[in-house]
């Protein structure tokens, strides 16, 4: 069976595995458009999330506290089979039903915030090893709406910085969606 939100993470799942696979192991202290995060520092930030989503599919408690070094040998396949493993939990209609213990927020509105951190982090990746990245078209409507309805949440808890001035209505979708997250769309390592 299948659910709107793991359709949508089965369209941006493989773009995310593509970015994650496309980093070599020489580009893991570079730095990335999350100003805390080098790429090493990402990679395990987003296989936590990966993990932890599905635990929040199943309505149990994630474990945040854990920081484990996921990039032992094997670490891009088994991204792969745990990205596999988070799109298979969001399928269950039942994950959609009711709020999150975890979070406290409507199931539906934590299923696309996974997809939200795979795509963006996606984009994170990409654009800090020197990849191409396209976002799945059909995953940015929702998360641009997630991001004005969360934003200023967002922005006071710290996971969001002030969001940067591409936001005008002829700027690709992508760019201002990474402008409502506080990301400059133009960032470069070297900048």
């Amino acid at each position: 069976m299948a659910t709107e939100i793991s359709n949508l993470l089965s369209a941006a799942a493989p773009r995310a595995v593509a970015a994650v696979r496309g980093v070599s192991d020489d580009q893991l202290d570079l730095p990335t458009p999350c100003s805390e995060y080098a790429v090493r520092d990402l990679l395990n930030h987003l296989y936590d999330v990966v993990v932890n989503f599905q635990a929040l599919a199943g309505k149990r408690q994630p474990e945040w506290t854990e920081k484990p070094d996921h990039l032992a040998e094997g670490w891009r396949d088994r991204f792969e089979a745990e990205t596999a493993k988070l799109v298979e939990a969001w399928s269950d209609p039942a994950a959609l039903d009711g709020v999150s213990p975890g979070m406290g927020l409507p199931q539906e509105t934590v299923g696309t915030m996974v997809l939200l951190d795979l795509t963006v982090h996606a984009w994170d990746l990409a654009v800090a090893t020197g990849q191409p990245y396209r976002p799945a078209p059909e995953v940015l409507p929702p998360l641009y709406a997630l991001c004005e309805q969360m934003g200023p949440a967002a922005r006071e808890q710290g996971v969001f910085a002030e969001p940067v001035g591409t936001s005008s209505s002829d700027a690709p979708e992508m760019d201002r969606l990474l402008a409502l997250t506080g990301r400059d769309p133009g960032w470069s390592a070297g900048a």
